[in-house]
């Protein structure tokens, strides 16, 4: 990371520690990597998840080589081993049929109350509030992000529903439906057309390659995305799976830019040297 740059970041109005709890092994129920941030300010977490074959040892480099301002870095190991398979190769839900062959409709349900459990230990247990929690993912991984944002957010609405109708006189309570702070998906797609009374609020950023990579999204994913968000930035370009040059890092770093908050220091306004992309 040779070249630096200035990127302004939001203030955050956040009044959780500076630094926060490290996520415990007896509360995830899989292999993980934390990390601190490197300035010693946790104001915001990236969870990171892997793609189908992989495990979470080589995001948790990235998550560290990124070096995001103010954030830390959680890096996850999805739950089921490929079956018949030697090496160490993980899937966030079962992928394959007897035969080998992928599934047109994979269930993401464990992964989904995997990520559930995860993000209620960190929000009770570790003081991360959920607009301070950002998600990475990879093909599957990015898919399951995505698909947990909604869930996520469809479980607050109705939270706020059922408050509304057990209290109907009383007044609304000012925080309303929490949403989790980003999400960015590269070359993952839903996995369900999303039904939602009200599109989540999670601003999302949709790297995708277009054909003939063999990452490229199907005919109307992105369409999919945009009905179940509300605020979607879609990134195409040219090769083959994950970003690799400085260049196609260039989007994520603005976006990160964007939507990280930055914990107001000693009187100091946000503005941040040195955030490059990887």
């Amino acid at each position: 990371m040779s070249e630096e740059r200035e990127i302004l970041i939001r203030q955050s109005t956040n009044t959780t520690p500076k630094v926060k709890t490290p996520p415990k092994a007896s509360a995830i129920s899989v292999p993980f990597a934390y990390t601190p941030s490197d300035d010693g300010t946790d104001e915001n977490l990236l969870i990171l998840l892997h793609g189908l074959g992989d495990t979470h040892i080589p995001f948790a480099k990235l998550g560290r080589q990124l070096h995001l301002p103010q954030t830390a870095t959680l890096a996850l190991r999805a739950p089921e081993k490929i079956p018949y398979l030697y090496e160490e190769a993980y899937q966030w839900y079962t992928s394959f049929d007897p035969l080998g062959e992928l599934l047109d409709r994979p269930n993401p349900t464990p992964a989904l109350e995997l990520l559930g459990k995860v993000v209620n230990h960190l929000v009770k247990d570790c003081a991360w509030p959920p607009q301070r929690i950002h998600f990475f993912g990879f093909a599957q991984g990015g898919s399951v992000a995505a698909e947990f944002a909604l869930k996520y957010w469809k479980a607050e609405l109705s939270l706020q529903q059922k408050a509304l109708t057990s209290s109907p006189d009383t007044a609304p309570s000012n925080a309303g439906p929490r949403s989790l702070g980003s999400v960015v998906s590269v070359c993952g797609p839903l996995l369900s057309y999303p039904t939602l009374q009200k599109a989540c609020p999670t601003p999302l950023l949709i790297f995708h390659r277009p054909p003939p990579a063999e990452s490229a999204l199907r005919s109307g994913a992105i369409a999919e995305l945009k009905k179940g968000f509300a605020k979607v930035e879609e990134v195409k370009m040219t090769g083959e799976g994950m970003p690799r040059s400085k260049e196609e890092w260039e989007p994520f770093m603005r976006f990160w830019s964007e939507h990280l908050a930055r914990r107001q220091m000693d009187g100091l306004y946000e503005v941040m040297a040195g955030m490059a992309p990887p």
